[in-house]
């Protein structure tokens, strides 16, 4: 399988930044999954969030095209537009394509699908990620599991700048928060549109690719991670079968 890390091929290895960060979560689960073909259970896809994603794209791209800012961009005072590139929709495709770059390091083909980029006055990319939610609570990046968001936006920083493009350290978050306070259904779904802004930090990247390539070439899975619902659910399931 080409998906399946071979310590003795040289040829680049594909590592998708949503692998990236299951390594982050637990080095065990990553080391079944890309080493030896045992995954995790698969989850439904979010299919009301696509939606979101995509509506907002079709929506960004209009401005793209005019070279203008979005209202919402303009609101929060983020003197930018929607960046234009011939590469756009090639740099979306997260499945077969996405912004890559291949660390010579490691012989890891690194790749990431971007929602949005835009470009402020000085000529630099801003990433952009769109997130869809529906909650009462103000919207933030403290909770424990956005901290992947951030880990998230950052592999792409650093996908950006070693394609030779200049990055700010600043990238936006659009939340689109899906209202329940309405009287009806009606068909239709509301929501209130926010921006949160993150200062993006790109050095844990190159030492975790260094820590992968260790792992993958390993002959041994790692522990068990103290922190991981899969393992815990092995370890106790094995207790007691």
């Amino acid at each position: 399988m080409a998906w399946l890390y071979d310590p003795k091929s040289k040829e680049p290895f594909r590592l998708s930044r949503s692998k990236i960060e299951d390594f982050l979560k637990c080095p065990r689960c990553f080391y079944l999954d890309r080493r030896l073909g045992i995954s995790k259970p698969s989850i439904p896809g979010f299919s009301l969030n696509n939606a979101v994603d995509e509506l907002l794209k079709k929506e960004f791209d209009i401005l793209r095209l005019k070279g203008q800012p979005h209202p919402l961009m303009t609101a929060y005072g983020i003197d930018a537009v929607p960046f234009m590139h011939e590469k756009m929709e090639e740099w979306r495709d997260a499945l077969r394509r996405g912004v890559q770059y291949l660390h010579p390091q490691t012989n890891f083909l690194i790749t990431g699908g971007i929602d949005d980029l835009w470009q402020d006055k000085s000529g630099r990319l801003i990433i952009v990620d769109y997130k869809a939610t529906s909650t009462d609570k103000e919207i933030s990046l403290d909770d424990e599991y956005k901290q992947g968001y951030k880990k998230q936006v950052e592999v792409y920083q650093w996908l950006f700048r070693q394609n030779g493009f200049q990055v700010s350290p600043t990238a936006y978050f659009v939340f689109c928060n899906g209202l329940k306070d309405k009287d009806a259904f009606d068909g239709k779904l509301e929501f209130d549109l926010s921006i949160i802004e993150h200062e993006g930090d790109d050095s844990w990247i190159e030492p975790t690719l260094i820590s992968i390539k260790k792992v993958l070439d390993s002959h041994k899975a790692p522990e068990s991670s103290l922190n991981c619902g899969y393992c815990n659910f092995i370890s106790k399931a094995k207790s007691i079968i």
